[in-house]
C-alpha cells in the first residue's frame, strides 16, 4: 500500500494543484490502483449472459403516461453537454451547432424542457460551459431555482510504460482528459448539484447525450420507473450490423444486469462481442434514475459508486500516432446498471436514439428527410418512417462541417424519396437539388463537379464519363 500512495503522489499533487475537488481525486485514486495491480477492466464471455428478453415500451399501458405525467413536476433532465465536436472539425461545444430550421441541439433540447416544464441542466466541460450557458440566456423561463449546468471532472493521463502522469510540454492541456460520462455521478455531488435538486423536491432524472434528438422525456417511460419505483433505468434498442462495436447488455451470472464496453472485451471475444444474435440489444445511453437511491448508494460507499473500470490505449497527443502511449482512465455512465439493486432495462424503438456523430447524419437531419414536430421532435417524415435509408459522405471531402457548409451553399438536396446517397469525391450542389431512389456520385478528377440547381438525381453519375 506504501509503493501505491507513493505512486501516486504525482497525481495527487498535480490535481490538487488544479483544485480538483478530494471525493473526485480519492475517486481517481481508486481506478489507478486497479490499474497498477494489473487490472485491465476485461468482461470476459465466460463471466456474462445474453438477456433475451426485456419489458418494452411500446406495449405499455396506456395508465402509465398518468403516472409518468404526474410525476414531471419531480423530474429533472440532464444532458451531457462537454463535447467539442473535433471528429467534424468544431471548436465549440457540438450542441451549438445548427441542426434543424436554424435551430441549434441546445436550442431544440431547451425548447423541449420548456414544453414539458422541466428543468433543464448540462453537464458541461470547461471548454464547453461558457458558450453554452450564453445561449441558454435566450431561455429566461427554463430553470428558476437550479443553476443550468455542473461542471465535468479532468484527470491525468497515464504514461503507458511506468505509469506516471504523461507529460508534453509543448501543449500541457493534452496531459489531462476527461475520465469518461460515469462521472456524472460524481460532478453531481461535488458540484453540490445532487444535493441542490433534492432540496427542490426532484426524485427523478433523465440523463442522455445532447447530440441525441431522439431523446426525449416519455411519460409512459417515467410512469414505469416510478410504478415499478426502479432506482435506475437503461433504454436499449435492437442491436444491428451497425452497432455491432459499441456497448451491449448483458447479465451476470447471478442475473444482474451489466453493460460491456468494447474496451472492456479481451481480444479473443470479440466475435462474441459483436454477435447480435447473441447479445440483441445496445445502450442507447438514455438513463432514469431515483435521486434518493443515488444519493445514498453515493453516502454509503464515500461517494464512490465503484463502476467498472474501462483502460484506453491512446496517445497523449490524439492527432500524433508516434507522440506518447498512454492510457485513459475512463468509466461509463450506464454501467451503473451492474451497482443497484433491483435496476432494470427497457427495449425502445431506434427512434428514441437518433444521434448526430458525422457529417452523414447532420445532412440526413437537414434534409426534408426528418421533420422537426411540434413538440420539438425530430423524426423520419411520414413517407420515410418504413423505408431504410443511408448515406455515404466522402470523407477527404465532407468530414468537417466546414467542407459540408461549402459543397452544400444553398442547402441540403431533397432526401425525402431518396434510398441513398453515396458521394465519392468533390461535388458542389446548386439549390432545389432533388435525390430520388439510389444515387451514387464519383468524381475521379482533381477539379469540383457542380450539380446545376434544380437537377433531379437518380441512379450513378461517373465523371470523367
Amino acid at each position: 500500500m506504501t509503493t501505491m500512495i507513493s505512486t501516486f503522489s504525482p497525481f495527487s499533487t498535480r490535481m490538487e494543484a488544479e483544485d480538483l475537488p478530494p471525493i473526485f481525486i480519492q475517486t481517481f485514486a481508486y481506478y489507478y490502483e486497479q490499474l497498477v495491480t494489473g487490472q485491465t477492466g476485461y468482461i470476459a464471455e465466460d463471466e456474462i449472459q445474453p438477456v433475451r428478453e426485456l419489458p418494452d415500451v411500446e406495449q405499455f399501458p396506456p395508465y402509465l403516461e398518468k403516472i409518468g405525467e404526474h410525476a414531471l413536476r419531480k423530474t429533472a433532465v440532464i444532458k451531457l453537454n462537454g463535447g467539442l465536436g473535433t471528429s467534424m472539425g468544431l471548436e465549440k461545444a457540438k450542441s451549438l451547432l445548427k441542426v434543424k430550421d436554424g435551430l441549434t441541439f441546445l436550442d431544440i433540447i431547451a425548447r423541449q424542457a420548456q414544453l414539458a416544464n422541466v428543468p433543464l441542466l448540462l453537464m458541461n466541460s470547461f471548454t464547453t460551459e461558457a458558450d453554452s450557458l450564453a445561449l441558454l440566456e435566450k431561455y429566461p423561463d427554463l430553470n428558476h431555482d437550479l443553476p443550468h449546468s455542473f461542471l465535468q471532472h479532468k484527470e491525468p493521463k497515464v504514461q503507458r510504460d511506468n505509469l506516471m502522469p504523461v507529460e508534453w510540454p509543448e501543449n500541457p492541456e493534452l496531459e489531462w482528459c476527461p475520465p469518461g460520462h460515469g462521472d456524472i455521478y460524481t460532478a453531481l455531488v461535488t458540484s453540490g448539484m445532487l444535493e441542490a435538486l433534492l432540496d427542490q423536491g426532484y426524485a427523478y432524472a433523465f440523463v442522455s447525450n445532447a447530440d441525441n434528438l431522439g431523446a426525449v422525456i416519455d411519460t409512459s417511460i417515467l410512469g414505469y420507473l416510478v410504478d415499478n419505483e426502479i432506482p435506475f433505468m437503461m433504454e436499449v434498442a435492437d442491436r444491428t450490423e451497425m452497432d455491432k462495436k459499441g456497448g451491449h447488455l448483458a447479465q451476470r451470472l447471478d442475473g444482474q444486469l451489466i453493460l460491456r464496453e468494447s474496451a472492456q472485451c479481451p481480444p479473443e471475444n470479440t466475435a462474441e462481442f459483436q454477435n447480435i444474435k447473441r447479445h440483441k440489444y445496445f445502450n442507447t445511453n438514455n438513463l432514469w434514475f431515483h435521486l434518493p437511491t443515488l444519493y445514498r448508494q453515493m453516502k454509503e460507499h464515500d461517494y464512490r459508486l465503484g463502476l467498472p473500470m474501462i483502460r484506453n490505449s491512446k496517445t497523449v497527443d490524439p492527432r500524433d500516432p508516434d507522440s506518447t502511449p498512454v492510457y485513459q482512465l475512463e468509466t461509463a455512465m450506464g454501467s451503473a446498471i451492474a451497482v443497484f439493486s433491483g435496476a432494470e432495462a427497457i427495449r425502445v424503438p431506434r427512434s428514441r436514439f437518433a444521434p448526430v456523430k458525422t457529417s452523414d447524419d447532420l445532412l440526413a437531419v437537414r434534409s426534408d428527410a426528418y421533420t422537426l414536430t411540434d413538440d420539438f421532435r425530430i423524426v423520419p417524415s411520414a413517407s420515410r418512417r418504413m423505408r431504410q435509408f443511408n448515406i455515404a459522405l466522402d470523407g477527404r471531402f465532407y468530414k468537417y462541417v466546414s467542407d459540408l457548409d461549402a459543397r452544400f451553399p444553398h442547402g441540403v438536396p431533397s432526401l425525402v424519396k431518396n434510398r441513398s446517397l453515396v458521394v465519392k469525391g468533390d461535388f458542389r450542389f446548386g439549390k432545389d437539388v432533388v435525390c430520388q431512389g439510389d444515387v451514387h456520385l464519383c468524381n475521379e478528377t482533381e477539379e469540383p463537379i457542380h450539380i446545376p440547381n434544380g437537377t433531379i438525381l437518380s441512379g450513378s453519375l461517373h465523371y470523367p464519363e
